[in-house]
């Protein structure tokens, strides 16, 4: 039993004729590993002919994938560029699609890319088809998780010198504050792709749990890497410190300070925290 089986609509499915073969899905579709199964179809739904394309023209789409922008991006994004291999072609609903777009569409926008016309949702089949389906409303109800999310943001200018009182004025009118560790990683791809290592160690963080920050503060730095590029100039690991807001469902980074060895004002700011009574 693969992982789809749950997104699946039973009707007609789409001949794949013999010209496919299975191959194993390569290392660097991290995305679509751990998914429910290991081999996919190629040439895949994208049109793309050769592994080599298929890596080339899905890495783009990793950063998106690894934001979690929707619960089911993965599994839109796999079923095309990696499908896997059963006697037809499985293609993502036509709900599905729109659903996936509503939610990552502004992920790119952010970065500057449109949601692409190879992506139009108008070409994948409609639910009565058999085609991968979002879970149901029930599903989605009982496992609906009432969180913010990270959104789309003019970047906060770095700060780096600061008195302690003033972060503890900043503490008090904030929902959240995190200590965050980011290092750039070279991948085999190039030089110009990286992964975003982030080890968070909580100064307040209101009502949330320590997962779920961990969590929003990942997916911001992902959704937000015009800010993330700012703060990880070179590939040496740089500290800061996070703090913002959550208004209205959303996830907001309103200051960002830069945390070095010399500086103790922060480190006098969080130890004196403990102890503060905001007025």
């Amino acid at each position: 039993v693969f992982a789809v089986n749950g997104f699946l609509r039973v009707a007609m499915g789409f001949d794949i004729g013999l010209s496919t073969k299975c191959v194993v899905i390569p290392k660097e579709m991290g995305m679509c590993h751990k998914i429910g199964y290991s081999e996919m179809r190629l040439p895949n739904l994208m049109g793309h002919t050769s592994m080599a394309e298929v890596i080339l023209k899905s890495t783009t789409w990793q950063h998106l994938a690894h934001t979690d922008c929707h619960p089911h991006v993965r599994t839109f994004l796999c079923s095309l560029f990696a499908p896997i291999c059963l006697d037809t072609f499985i293609h993502p609903c036509r709900s599905m699609c729109f659903a996936v777009r509503d939610s990552c569409a502004p992920v790119l926008a952010c970065h500057g890319h449109p949601w692409p016309d190879s992506l139009d949702c108008d070409r994948f089949p409609a639910d009565e088809d058999m085609c991968l389906a979002s879970l149901t409303k029930e599903y989605k109800y009982l496992h609906k998780a009432v969180l913010p999310k990270p959104a789309c943001q003019t970047c906060p200018a770095v700060e780096e010198f600061f008195m302690h009182k003033r972060v503890l004025e900043v503490f008090c009118n904030s929902n959240f504050a995190v200590k965050v560790k980011l290092s750039k990683k070279r991948t085999v791809i190039g030089d110009q792709e990286y992964n975003i290592e982030c080890q968070v160690e909580f100064i307040t963080q209101g009502s949330l749990l320590p997962y779920e920050t961990q969590n929003m503060i990942q997916q911001w730095l992902l959704i937000n890497e015009n800010c993330t590029q700012r703060m990880t100039p070179t590939h040496r690991p740089m500290v800061y410190l996070l703090v913002g807001n959550i208004e209205e469902g959303i996830i907001l980074v309103k200051q960002v300070y830069r945390w070095q060895r010399r500086d103790s004002q922060l480190t006098l700011a969080t130890q004196k925290w403990r102890y503060h009574k905001c007025l």
